[in-house]
């Protein structure tokens, strides 16, 4: 019933004793605001009273997750979940779903490689979470650059989520909350410029038809080039309009729609500084840190690379209130996503960096695009058995996603025209430009060759089918349980057709795995007072062979195909409260996510399900107002991701037979998992119409490989904001980012260059209401 298709202290005891200390510590503060305690025998949670009108300004704490899947407020949910609303997206002038969720300790961004596709790419707690992206709850395939001017919050679920969407990593996922069309008239939008050829305009605008529909719809328009990386830069725009009927009623239907293009010159990064460790070349070797060059060091060709994307995204959305403590909802969605590019990656493993100082201009290309159809229907509800309360969702899900993905050729090539290989002891014009020296690189150089589509296309075809069941059982007002059980029934299929390429003929390869897997999550809560809860749960999640559907590092092969899903499971301890007058969101929590069955090289060289990874950390986060006046939006988090087993490799000498040991790898940490990082995002009112803010974003080293030699060191990033209401209609929103001109790289994953983050910019915006 779906189509989809696809192209183009240590800290961990500080922890544990904040965690079990926190309820007692805020007890007294509680008690102070709340009703008499309960006398024995009495069965009511003290209720926390709360007195007087919040402030206009003052930020909401979240209270419930937009997803109908999550069956108790957020307070009572045993889980890590951060919510990033809108007023905290537009006070950091994010533009970007990357921009958004640097507020989101624990996520780092991967850099895009040959198998990985420019796009966000997500890691969080450590695991690739690439495509673990949902629009309000429904999986979104294929590879992209997300913009927020349609987005209403983004919801982010810590640990395995396999319970909730199928099959995932073990970090966690990302929901993204749309704008809908609201029983409301108001006219929203913004004009703003910047540094850096910045320019915004977005409107937002809501009217109601006679008494009980009404449309909306959201438009953006937007160019900047990147602060500091030379002539990267591009221009994107997007409307998306959305129509309800029967708001007010049992039954409402919610049509919408979204449409998204982008033209960009994309970034190239730094490559690694690339250690040697044995041979002739030893004096060269390198730390493995990125090479030290002028930060607007641009290794791209400004007349070859480009990247187009295009997203349309079309919702039917019904949904039925029984008025028995029933709801009906059917979400039916058909999606496709196109991304064409050539993006020069500046690749260090050929040895020219080191021993040259050059650097061969790797052209990355591809031609990709995703079609997705998808159905969900859901039941969610209040009942009772005996003296048991329940809020359950249950429902079934059907998709179908396909992607077809091919890249581009150049004549006569990209190779060293000299050299015919990727040897670039020389560059410049006799290397065709091919080659570019470390220092003083020209993205301007006068590179010119034939492209067309490679006649390799590649095929994936991805069918799944689940069924869910989620209850939130209240035992007394004191003690809940949480528990979820899905099952997946996932098929994915590769056809690559047989080809010729420079008269050579490649066969026809095909492969398909066809898995079925159970997940579950159990959590218990105990809430100490009605404002708080500690809970205790455990998670599971599934990956199976070719859980990207063929648009990333995960594909399927005839290798892996018969391979089972790596299984991970999380243990998590936490606690929630809310405070002063549950204006302000207090949490903190301690885990360990484990994977059992990773896959790597076993003994005998196959490919099997033997290694094993696991991240423990701790999470602390805070949300919300400590004053009218005061608001307060960050968190922190400690990782300790390690490779446990990371299989076999083969020590050898090349030609001789394979001699198989343990990896040299196991006990190094993961890549791209930083042990520290926070963030924060505060703003103060100093006078009625006047709010000054300011944030940080921190992280530690981290690295880029298994073999932990190549990384990019940590940093800590400043951005400030003021805000002005010139009266009820217009208020002015200043807005400087990286406020130090810090020099730091964002994107690490790829084990050839780290991405280098934009320097100082400022922004002028001017905001309308009516």
């Amino acid at each position: 019933m779906s189509y989809i298709k696809s192209r183009k202290h240590s800290p961990a005891t500080l922890a544990v004793f904040a965690t079990l200390a926190m309820p007692l510590a805020l007890h007294a503060e509680v008690n102070t605001a709340a009703e008499p305690v309960a006398q024995q025998g009495d069965a009511r949670i003290p209720e926390v009273t709360v007195s007087g009108r919040v402030a206009n300004n003052e930020f909401q704490i979240p209270q419930r997750s937009a997803s109908d899947k999550f069956t108790a407020p957020l307070l009572d949910t045993p889980k890590s979940v951060t919510v990033v609303p809108s007023e905290v997206i537009a006070q950091t002038g994010a533009t970007s779903l990357a921009d958004a969720l640097r507020t989101v300790p624990g996520i780092t961004m991967g850099a895009a490689e040959g198998g990985n596709p420019v796009g966000d790419n997500l890691f969080i707690r450590g695991y690739n979470a690439q495509t673990d992206t949902y629009i309000d709850g429904i999986r979104d395939s294929g590879s992209q650059s997300r913009e927020v001017f349609a987005i209403e919050q983004i919801e982010v679920v810590k640990g395995p989520n396999s319970a909730y969407g199928g099959r995932s990593s073990a970090g966690g996922g990302v929901n993204i909350v749309s704008k809908t069309a609201k029983l409301d008239n108001f006219y929203n939008g913004s004009v703003g410029f910047g540094t850096d050829n910045y320019k915004r305009v977005t409107a937002d605008i809501n009217r109601t038809i006679g008494t009980d529909s009404a449309f909306r719809v959201a438009i953006m328009g937007h160019e900047a080039d990147v602060a500091g990386r030379g002539p990267v830069g591009g221009d994107r725009w997007g409307i998306a309009p959305t129509i309800g009927f029967g708001l007010s009623g049992p039954t409402q239907v919610n049509l919408s729609y979204y449409h998204m293009e982008s033209s960009e010159l994309p970034d190239t990064g730094i490559p690694f500084n690339n250690p040697i460790t044995s041979g002739a070349n030893m004096s060269k070797n390198g730390d493995g840190a990125p090479i030290s060059v002028p930060r607007d060091t641009f290794y791209g060709l400004t007349n070859r690379d480009f990247r187009d994307t295009e997203t349309d995204i079309g919702t039917v959305d019904v949904k039925h209130d029984f008025g028995n403590g029933l709801t009906l909802r059917n979400v039916t969605r058909y999606g496709k996503t196109s991304q064409d590019y050539v993006w020069t990656q500046p690749d260090d493993s050929k040895g020219n960096v080191v021993l040259y100082g050059t650097v061969w201009r790797r052209a990355n290309t591809r031609v990709t695009e995703t079609e997705t159809l998808a159905n969900t229907t859901a039941l969610s509800g209040e009942a009772r058995t005996g003296m048991l309360k329940h809020n359950f969702s249950t429902g079934i899900e059907f998709s179908r996603e396909q992607t077809d993905r091919s890249s581009y050729i150049f004549t006569p090539g990209t190779n060293n025209l000299l050299t015919k290989n990727t040897t670039c002891a020389t560059s410049g014009a006799a290397t065709g430009y091919n080659c570019a020296p470390l220092v003083g690189a020209n993205p301007d150089d006068p590179w010119a060759y034939s492209r067309s589509v490679s006649p390799a296309q590649t095929s994936v075809r991805t069918n799944t089918r689940a069924v869910y069941a989620i209850d939130t059982i209240e035992f007394t007002p004191q003690w809940l349980l949480n528990v979820g059980v899905r099952w997946d029934d996932f098929t994915s299929t590769l056809n690559v057709p047989q080809y010729t390429l420079n008269n050579v003929t490649t066969a026809a390869q095909n492969a398909q795995v066809n898995s079925t897997f159970a997940n579950y999550q159990a959590g218990v809560v105990y809430k100490p007072a009605a404002n708080s809860s500690v809970y205790l749960s455990y998670g599971t999640s599934s990956t199976p062979p070719g859980n990207d559907g063929g648009d990333g590092l995960d594909a399927l092969t005839t290798v892996i195909q018969n391979l089972k899903p790596q299984e991970s499971k999380n243990f998590e301890l936490g606690t929630k409260w809310e405070v002063l007058s549950r204006r302000l969101s207090l949490s903190a929590a301690i885990f360990k996510s484990e994977m059992d069955n990773a896959r790597v090289t076993a003994p005998d060289g196959t490919t099997q399900n033997v290694g094993r990874k696991s991240v423990r950390g701790v999470e602390f986060g805070a949300t919300g107002s400590i004053t009218n006046a005061w608001q307060v939006f960050g968190g922190y988090t400690w990782l300790d991701g390690r490779i446990d087993d990371n299989g076999f490799v083969n020590t050898a000498a090349t030609g001789a037979p394979a001699v198989w040991q343990a990896s040299p790898y196991n006990g190094n940490v993961f890549p791209t998992t930083p042990k520290h990082s926070a963030t924060l995002w505060t703003t103060y009112k100093v006078l009625p119409n006047l709010t000054v803010g300011g944030g940080l974003n921190s992280m530690s080293k981290v690295y880029a490989n298994v073999n932990n030699n190549k990384w990019a060191p940590g940093y800590t990033r400043f951005d400030a904001m003021a805000n002005y209401i010139v009266n009820g209609h217009v208020s002015l929103q200043l807005n400087v980012q990286n406020l130090s001109d810090k020099l730091y790289f964002d994107k690490v994953s790829s084990p050839h260059y780290a991405g280098v983050a934009a320097g100082r910019s400022a922004s002028l915006t001017a905001s309308f209401k009516y």
